[in-house]
C-alpha cells in the first residue's frame, strides 16, 4: 500500500512539472504583412498577424530559414516560452536570450533590424553567414544576452509566449515561422490542469503522511 502510494505522488509530480503540448492552446493565425523594417535583405520586425479573427497584433519571428508570404495562413499552438514545445525544443537559454533582446526592442534600446538578427543568430548558423549580422554587431548582441539570461530566473518570462507552427497546417509554402509574443499586462496563467494536479498532489501528500505515521 504504502509502495502504490508513493507511485502515484511520483505520477502526479511527473505530471505537474513536465512541460506537455496538452496545455498549448491552438490558434488561427493570419499573416497581414510585415511592418516594414529590412536589413541583410529580409523583413524584420514587426510582423503583424490577426490571430482567430482578432486585432492586428505585432510577433517577432525567431526563425530565419522558414519563409511566409502575406496573406498566407496557419494554424500554431500557443504555449509558455520555456515550455519546450517550440520549435527549437530545449534550447532553453537561447529562448530566453531572445525573450530579452525582443523586450529591448520594444522598449528603444535595441533597433528592430539589430534585435531581430541577432535573434536569428540564436537558433539558425546560416544567419550569422549574412554580411548584416557580421557588419551590425548582433554576434555581440547575442552574446551580451545570452550572458543576462543565463542569470535570471525562469520567472522573470512569464510574459512571453511562442506561436509555434502546425506542420501541414499552412495555405502556402513549407513550415511557417515560429513567432514569439510579449504581453507585460498578462502574464501566461499557470494552466487549470497543473492547478488541480497541485491540488490533488497536496491531498495526497496529507494522506502519504497519515499512512507513514500509522
Amino acid at each position: 500500500m504504502l509502495r502504490r502510494s508513493l507511485l502515484l505522488v511520483a505520477l502526479v509530480i511527473t505530471l505537474a512539472i513536465a512541460p506537455s503540448a496538452a496545455f498549448a492552446d491552438s490558434v488561427a493565425m493570419h499573416f497581414i504583412g510585415p511592418g516594414g523594417n529590412n536589413a541583410g535583405g529580409v523583413y524584420t520586425y514587426p510582423y503583424n498577424f490577426s490571430i482567430n479573427g482578432g486585432a492586428p497584433v505585432s510577433l517577432i519571428c525567431d526563425t530565419f530559414s522558414n519563409q511566409i508570404v502575406s496573406g498566407e495562413n496557419w494554424t500554431a499552438t500557443v504555449s509558455p516560452l520555456l515550455s519546450g514545445n517550440g520549435l527549437f525544443g530545449n534550447a532553453l537559454l537561447d529562448y530566453k536570450a531572445a525573450a530579452l533582446i525582443f523586450q529591448s526592442v520594444l522598449n528603444g534600446t535595441l533597433s528592430a533590424n539589430l534585435g531581430n538578427w541577432a535573434i536569428w543568430g540564436l537558433f539558425d548558423s546560416g544567419a550569422t553567414q549574412n554580411s548584416y549580422f557580421k557588419s551590425s554587431g548582433a554576434a555581440t548582441v547575442e552574446s551580451q544576452y545570452l550572458a543576462l539570461a543565463s542569470s535570471l530566473p525562469n520567472s522573470a518570462f512569464k510574459a512571453f509566449v511562442l506561436y509555434t507552427p502546425v506542420r501541414g497546417s499552412q495555405s502556402w509554402g513549407g513550415t511557417p515561422q515560429e513567432f514569439i509574443g510579449y504581453n507585460p499586462k498578462a502574464e501566461v496563467p499557470e494552466p487549470a490542469s497543473l492547478t488541480l494536479l497541485g491540488t490533488g498532489l497536496v491531498g495526497l501528500g496529507m494522506k502519504f503522511r497519515k499512512k507513514a505515521r500509522g
